[in-house]
């Protein structure tokens, strides 16, 4: 299995300057790439004591921040190297400073080669992976060095390899971690099923994240006046199925505005869902003060995040697709959160904890959309939802501290 994963990924290093000619992600994929190793030799020669954190994307960049800026609070002389596999989160990035982190960079593609040279140049004292994406070939040469490796925000799922009769070489790389902190009882407790006696219960970092976020939001004057005192929906991440269950209550009487966020921002979509709008709507970067329309749409990306303190509600975009988007920006402003109806539950605990407390609506179609929007327009209902976001919140804050505590033991400081 090992030697067959090791195959794909020379050869897949062996085409992919031909295939960037054919996909623009793929072109930044490989040409990221480029003078890599130049780039990480330059900044661990003027660097010491160099942590390695690695995320897939943003969505793991942002589980990673809290443990990071903890890290860097014990461990002030570390330095910290941020490597992302996924182009459309380095490209994001890397447009401006990061708190705590000191360089970013692309990962090397997982060869031997590639994974000994990146070992050997970083030399890093510890070895962070966040909730999943692992490497093979840097697992095991970081394990075969002696490099403390922790994962944290891990969520395990039944059906995935590392749990299956022929999943040995992947255990053995789950088995490779000094440390895994979980978000959840089931993931330790197949952990528990596979020999891996080394986890804790810590939970979702991604909950000290939203709430510092919530802490201190960046503020819009603009926005707010183009609300003027009116009840608002802002929708996040919206993908054409989202906008094809959203268009029914857009266009009805309900008594609100609707900022929306495309998950990718594209001037023609926006314009498609624009004529399908029957009330006036604008865009963020034409946006006139105190502009009369019903949707605003946010054309650029990075405000999201800080849009929920102004929401009355919120809707969550991806559950019909890809993956549901983060659900905690908003549920950390008290605000109530609906999706759609997920495909693959357990693969977002956080919206099934959601459901529990009662601040997360999940709907099948537009029917259940009104319906539930409808009913948060019940005041007691609307006070019992919001207050059920706090509390979750709040319940589940700590998770950085408590991954910390148990990394310092290890590594004995």
């Amino acid at each position: 299995m090992k030697v067959f994963y090791d195959f794909i990924l020379s050869g897949f290093s062996s085409v992919s300057g031909l295939i960037k000619v054919v996909s623009p992600k793929m072109r930044l994929f490989v040409e990221g790439r480029t003078a890599l190793f130049e780039h990480l030799h330059y900044f661990a020669a003027h660097h010491k004591d160099i942590v390695w954190f690695h995320v897939a994307s943003l969505g793991e960049y942002e589980q990673a921040k809290p443990v990071i800026a903890k890290l860097k609070e014990k461990m002030p002389g570390h330095s910290v190297l941020l490597t992302f596999f996924s182009p459309s989160g380095y490209e994001n990035v890397i447009k401006k400073p990061q708190a705590n982190v000191d360089f970013i960079s692309y990962l090397p593609l997982d060869t031997p080669v590639n994974a000994k040279k990146f070992i050997d140049l970083v030399n890093p004292n510890a070895v962070f992976f966040v909730k999943y994406d692992l490497w093979a070939n840097l697992i095991l040469e970081a394990k075969r060095q002696n490099i403390p490796l922790f994962l944290f925000s891990a969520s395990f799922r039944p059906d995935q390899v590392y749990f299956k009769y022929y999943g040995g070489v992947f255990r053995k790389i789950l088995k490779s971690f000094d440390h895994i902190f979980t978000q959840n009882q089931t993931s330790k407790d197949l952990l528990t099923t596979i020999g891996y006696p080394l986890s804790s219960l810590t939970g979702d970092t991604r909950f000290d994240n939203v709430h510092a976020l919530s802490q201190s939001p960046k503020i819009f004057p603009e926005i707010k006046e183009w609300i003027n005192d009116e009840k608002v929906m802002v929708v996040g991440s919206a993908w054409q199925e989202d906008m094809d269950l959203l268009l029914t209550l857009i266009n009805s009487d309900a008594p609100y505005k609707y900022i929306i966020a495309p998950h990718d921002i594209n001037i023609e979509t926006i314009r498609l869902w624009q004529e399908a709008i029957k009330s006036n709507s604008s865009l963020y970067s034409t946006l006139i003060s105190k502009e009369e329309s019903k949707v605003l749409f946010i054309d650029n990306i990075g405000m999201l995040s800080s849009l929920f303190q102004y929401a009355d509600l919120a809707y969550i975009g991806g559950a019909f697709g890809r993956g549901l988007h983060n659900i905690l920006e908003p549920l950390a402003f008290r605000v109530p959160v609906i999706f759609g109806e997920l495909k693959i539950k357990n693969k977002f605990p956080e919206a099934g904890i959601s459901l529990q407390y009662g601040c997360g609506f999940q709907v099948k179609d537009s029917d259940e959309l009104i319906e539930v929007v409808d009913q948060l327009l019940i005041n007691e209902r609307y006070d019992k939802a919001s207050n059920a976001a706090g509390k979750m919140v709040m319940d589940n804050l700590g998770s950085a501290e408590k991954i910390m505590a148990q990394v310092m033991i290890h590594l004995n400081q």
